[in-house]
């Protein structure tokens, strides 16, 4: 037999837990009394024991399923954040794609712009050779004597 201090002691809680966990399992009558401590069976107190058992386990199971909630939600959030980097990062992409058409386009039309200019420069030079221009403007240029620094400031 053992009394309600010792019982407490061996759980590790207090001796008023182990009196309100006696009263709730209806415990109460079937305690002897010895001076003034109650003094405990083996049958009672194994079911005290069971009873605090049953109870922390139930607050495990209570701590593990909060900390699971607690990470599911984090996780929920992060996948949340990222879903919406995503669609930024999605976004800007779209418009980056739009822009880089408009750049081809662009290109596009400056080298068709340039491959007309230079057909249009070769026909001219073309037409001026067949035409003889070329060659009459060449003619009548004489080449320009080089003349020294001492000619060139007294004209000699």
């Amino acid at each position: 037999m053992k009394t309600i201090r010792q019982i407490a002691d061996e759980i590790g809680v207090s001796k008023t837990a182990v009196n309100k966990q006696i009263a709730n399992l209806g415990l109460r009558s079937g305690l002897r009394k010895n001076g003034n401590q109650f003094a405990i069976d083996e049958h009672q107190e194994a079911l005290i024991k069971e009873a605090f058992s049953e109870k922390s386990q139930t607050e495990i199971e209570n701590k593990t399923q909060t900390k699971t909630q607690t990470e599911n939600h984090e996780v929920s959030d992060l996948v949340c954040v990222l879903q919406a980097t995503i669609d930024t990062l999605q976004g800007q992409l779209e418009v980056k794609d739009r822009q880089i058409e408009k750049l081809t386009e662009a290109l596009v039309a400056a080298q068709q712009t340039a491959a007309a200019a230079q057909a249009l420069h070769a026909g001219t030079i073309q037409q001026q050779l067949l035409t003889g221009e070329a060659g009459a403007d060449q003619q009548g240029q004489e080449p320009e004597q080089k003349r020294g620094w001492f000619s060139k400031l007294f004209g000699k």
